[in-house]
């Protein structure tokens, strides 16, 4: 029987943290945001206001930001030695996830939250922004989706490959 290694653990719990990411992304794609789109403006910012507050959680900051250090730490140690098909597939894992949705969130999606926190949610610039933002921030949102799914898919070949 094969031994587990610390690389094996860290491409389990990146397989494990992309998959929590890309379902989280995915209800907001899918639900959250045509929801509070349906909503009028002013109810929609505010409730998207709260979830951003809500959001910066110890649990799911631990995920969302631990995934991308275990991708780096995956990235490094792929790029250190050798390990033929499933390195391959463990690096693009780490690329697709801290590329494709880490990044992607701190490049895209927080400055529009950041925007949208700084509004009033009744007045008149806050609706005008709303629109900008539902579509914007959720075309982005659909981006690191795909990207958590990906990372997810290509940590869990590795994974396989090494079993």
């Amino acid at each position: 029987m094969k031994s587990v290694t610390l690389f094996d653990l860290v491409l389990l719990t990146s397989m494990l943290g992309s998959g929590i990411v890309a379902g989280v992304f995915f209800i907001f794609s899918v639900c959250i945001m045509k929801v509070l789109g349906a909503q009028p403006a002013a109810q929609g910012i505010a409730t998207m206001q709260a979830i951003n507050v809500v959001i910066i959680n110890p649990w799911f900051l631990s995920v969302f930001v631990g995934t991308a250090l275990s991708g780096a730490y995956l990235f490094v140690a792929v790029l250190a030695s050798s390990h033929g098909t499933t390195g391959i597939l463990a690096l693009a894992g780490s690329v697709a996830y801290v590329a494709g949705s880490f990044l992607v969130t701190m490049a895209f999606n927080v400055p529009r939250n950041d925007a949208l926190a700084a509004l009033e949610p009744g007045s008149a610039a806050a609706a005008t922004l709303w629109t900008a933002y539902l579509s914007s921030w959720t075309a982005w949102n659909h981006v690191r989706t795909v990207a958590s799914v990906l990372g997810t898919a290509l940590f869990g070949m590795a994974l396989w490959l090494r079993s």
